[in-house]
């Protein structure tokens, strides 16, 4: 078999092979443009639903309570964190961590050693926020996954309560 043949050969099997990684990825990109194959399932307290230990947390509070679950080994806790403390608007906030608080020298104020609460409130990964009206009841509840995710919530918070 001469240099050309073997070439040749090798030449077409190498587009075999090709076409079959290309047809895999085609269908792969069918199957993720057809959606999701079932739906999220929703993270956190239902909104309605009675906020738990809201009167230890937000005693004395007259308007909506953001509570914000952090926790201490969390870059972007840290971030959330300071992004609450720039915030100046109606909207009581509290930081909470399920084990001991880091020390800060932020105005919002924090709690540690909250770990039922993340129970409770379903916060299943950190940073998240939950949302209470003034009535001790549940408006939204979601992950925060950035300080200007935070920033975006609490505008948004802002807009409704100027309605």
């Amino acid at each position: 078999m001469s240099f050309q043949t073997s070439a040749l050969i090798l030449s077409w099997v190498a587009i075999a092979l090709l076409a079959l990684v290309v047809s895999g990825l085609v269908r792969q990109v069918h199957t993720l443009s057809a959606g999701p194959a079932r739906p999220a399932e929703p993270v956190g307290l239902a909104p309605g639903a009675a906020a738990p230990g809201l009167d230890l947390l937000a005693a004395g509070a007259s308007g909506p309570v953001l509570l914000l679950f952090l926790s201490a080994d969390c870059r972007t806790c840290t971030g959330v964190l300071a992004e609450a403390a720039r915030h100046t608007g109606a909207v009581t906030l509290r930081a909470l961590y399920a084990g001991p608080a880091p020390a800060t020298d932020q105005p919002v104020s924090v709690h540690g050693g909250q770990a039922a609460l993340f129970e409770r409130y379903d916060a299943i990964a950190t940073p998240f926020a939950v949302l209470v009206d003034p009535s001790g009841r549940v408006v939204r509840s979601e992950p925060v996954g950035s300080p200007a995710a935070l920033r975006t919530l609490l505008d948004r918070v802002a807009t409704q309560e100027a309605l």
